[in-house]
């Protein structure tokens, strides 16, 4: 099989490259550093799966997943990450990722994880508990979207004249956020959005 691996940390992306290509049957085609990279690497080399970290810059390996189902690309996406979070994992079925799978796995495991999805199936690693795929994001897209301008500090002005909302407007969605969340005030219910993966 043929694969793509996009890892901002060099040192290991370039460890989980040499240890997959010592595989037979595994053939590591290129490496990114962030997801827009990926994509180019995806798009022009049409690798069989693409592993990518969920945490990149440029676009996060959710984003690139995402594309890729929307243009019906036939790579197949498996998730490698440190982060076993609830929000994170609904955002990666919702956007067709063959597997989810944690970092702290022997790569013996990754790879035949690897030939699982190659042949069709889906793979989750055992860590993630039942709960996170029950527990699902409860924002909509626009509390999202005011959550992520209260994280960069904006106040309620900066944040009704860029969504060309009236400030009470903003006021009530900011309560309702924080009383969905079940979080103390504003910064409380944009750690906690985070936490969960509901956020960026």
């Amino acid at each position: 099989m043929r694969v793509i691996i996009a890892e901002d940390q060099g040192m290991l992306r370039g460890a989980m490259g040499r240890l997959l290509s010592m595989e037979d049957d595994i053939e590591v085609i290129g490496e990114a550093e962030n997801g827009e990279q990926a994509l180019v690497l995806i798009r022009s080399c049409s690798p069989d799966i693409a592993l990518l970290d969920i945490e990149m810059p440029v676009l996060n390996g959710l984003d690139v997943a995402k594309t890729l189902q929307n243009e019906d690309h036939p790579c197949r996406v498996a998730i490698v990450t440190t982060f076993a979070r609830s929000g994170y994992l609904q955002r990666a079925i919702q956007a067709g990722v063959r597997g989810y799978l944690l970092k702290d796995a022997p790569v013996t495991k990754l790879a035949d994880n690897l030939r699982s999805i190659l042949k069709g199936n889906k793979v989750f690693s055992p860590q993630l508990s039942h709960t996170m795929f029950e527990e699902v994001n409860p924002l909509t897209i626009r509390e999202q979207e005011v959550l992520r301008h209260l994280e960069k500090g904006d106040s309620v002005s900066d944040i009704s004249g860029t969504l060309f909302l009236s400030p009470p407007t903003i006021r009530n969605y900011i309560s309702e956020i924080i009383q969905k969340v079940e979080a103390k005030n504003r910064i409380d219910a944009v750690m906690i959005a985070k936490r969960k993966g509901w956020i960026d």
